[in-house]
């Protein structure tokens, strides 16, 4: 097959939880570019409707719909109402994050409160998705997770600046068991033609302080932030048929700053 028809996304229904964030919208925006049928959520409707209708002036094909993953009920209902208004579900980009946690002497509460979304909401969104991808015919699961789930935190990252540096611990848990989760359903759904897969991104610029930008940025042989493409191409690959052999990874993407 020429390599084009691999990449392309023409056809496919793709789900992308959390698509209004900075790098949801990147992903949502390559998803659309490649042909795909993207679903953007969001906790808001209004918020995922912005995006969606920021992506229709473009001439992109994507659609909002409603979906809090710290509810059980309402992760069942975007898997109906998914199946009501598309008919099935080709792929699913499991991005939704929630950061309650400020610091690490935060109260444990924020903790808990994060962990209803990131860990008890991701292994319940993840499998109410990969049913449906499933009885839909097969299909891929890419989980956004973060550097900062395989490695400490580098703190001289944030020196000279101000209201930086108090890393929260429940960041870190989460995105390292995200990695894993994503071995654990690669495993228990061999045969039924659904790949896993995970991206850890470095860090996304979004016009940091420039202490931190100089701090940052010396450290990666590219000598730069990631940008605004730099995960749409990737995301396309692990959800097309360009990736059909790549199954229960996680993927750094870093600029090389951890190699």
């Amino acid at each position: 097959m020429n390599v084009k028809q691999l990449l392309s996304l023409k056809n496919k229904i793709i789900l992308v939880t959390g698509g209004s964030g900075n790098y949801g919208k990147c992903i949502v925006e390559g998803l659309a570019e490649a042909d795909a049928t993207v679903i953007t959520t969001s906790r808001e409707l209004a918020s995922a409707e912005r995006t969606a209708a920021m992506f229709r002036e473009q001439g992109l094909d994507v659609h909002a719909m409603e979906a809090d993953q710290g509810v059980h009920e309402s992760v069942v209902a975007l898997k109906a109402g998914v199946l009501e208004r598309f008919g099935r579900l080709d792929g699913f980009v499991n991005n939704a994050v929630s950061r309650p946690m400020k610091g690490y002497n935060a109260p444990l509460s924020q903790f808990e409160e994060s962990m209803q979304v990131n860990a008890t909401g991701m292994v319940d969104i993840m499998r109410e998705m990969t049913d449906l991808i499933v009885q839909s015919g097969g299909g891929s699961v890419i989980s956004i997770a973060s550097m900062m789930g395989m490695f400490g935190p580098d703190l001289s990252n944030y020196e000279g600046t101000v209201g930086m540096g108090d890393l929260p611990p429940d960041y870190f848990f989460h995105n390292a068991g995200l990695i894993n989760l994503t071995r654990y359903m690669t495993q228990m759904h061999a045969t039924s033609n659904i790949r896993f897969n995970c991206i850890s991104p470095g860090g996304l610029f979004n016009n940091q302080p420039e202490a931190f930008l100089n701090n940052y940025c010396k450290k990666v042989p590219l000598r730069r932030m990631a940008n605004h493409d730099d995960i749409k191409g990737l995301v396309v690959l692990l959800a097309s048929d360009a990736g059909a052999y790549i199954n229960g990874e996680n993927i750094l993407m870093d600029g090389g700053l951890n190699a």
